[in-house]
């Protein structure tokens, strides 16, 4: 008998649906056990980086026979949508079926999988932009020359933004040497004024652009090199197997693996 009912819990936002679920339904957590037939409730419960890097493990899911209902912030869905199987649902938080039966947080899945280095689910590039959209930006950029993405700061609401953030002043002598000769992105969103006066000379602007995740995606599919802070569209260019420069705090996450020159999340 699917537990969850809509009209029986109101929602604020994922963080609090995730804080209702578990005390309200802690015996309904999936831990494991078949899903055939049933319906899981999937909630993307962290930041936009980490949806984008944990929703590889939804197909896993789906192998198991189950329906997918993924929750996750309005600007990933259409990227979702376009990526994900058809029975996948991504929705978000005032779109929910009315009933499931189990759910789990996303980045729970890792450990209920039994994740080890070696069985990191890595089956590049598992994130595809719109079709349509990346011809529309093949249009607009052209396909001359070499274009390299940047991006040099994440979300100031971050706790560690401080540490993670580079700064413009750190990709000022990289993008002034290669005038003409490479074509700069910026998919920086909505940079500081001031930082934005010294790139503005030397790379194209697309930020009025870039709404959803989808826009994002379906630009860095006709680049050839991204060079970002550790942000989500870092985890993005990773996701699509775009070849990426990413630059790293002294202290990063330990995904990142310090002493290897790869990642086999990517």
């Amino acid at each position: 008998m699917p537990f969850w009912s809509r009209e029986k819990c109101r929602r604020i936002d994922i963080h609090e649906m995730m804080k209702d679920l578990f005390r309200l339904y802690s015996d309904r957590l999936w831990t494991g056990e078949s899903l055939s037939g049933w319906t899981i409730l999937v909630v993307g419960e962290q930041g936009l980086g980490d949806v984008i890097q944990f929703v590889r493990y939804v197909p896993l899911l789906v192998e198991r026979g189950a329906r997918v209902v993924l929750v996750v912030h309005p600007i990933l869905k259409s990227l979702l949508n376009s990526s994900l199987d058809a029975s996948v649902v991504v929705t978000g938080l005032d779109e929910l079926p009315p009933l499931f039966d189990v759910f789990c947080s996303l980045l729970s899945l890792p450990r209920v999988f039994g994740t080890t280095l070696h069985s990191i689910p890595a089956a590049v590039p598992y994130l595809r932009p719109p079709p349509a959209l990346v011809e529309v930006w093949r249009e607009r950029l052209g396909t001359a020359g070499i274009k390299i993405g940047l991006v040099w700061r994440g979300n100031p609401s971050q706790t560690n933004d401080h540490n993670r953030s580079a700064g413009a002043t750190r990709f000022l002598d990289l993008v002034a040497a290669f005038v003409g000769q490479v074509t700069f992105v910026s998919l920086q969103k909505d940079p500081p004024a001031e930082e934005w006066a010294m790139m503005a000379p030397f790379v194209r602007d697309v930020n009025a652009d870039l709404k959803t995740f989808a826009d994002t995606a379906a630009i860095i599919a006709n680049l050839d090199l991204v060079i970002a802070v550790d942000t989500s569209v870092a985890h993005l260019a990773g996701a699509m197997g775009k070849p990426l420069w990413v630059l790293l705090t002294f202290a990063p996450s330990s995904r990142y693996m310090l002493e290897r020159t790869d990642n086999p999340w990517y």
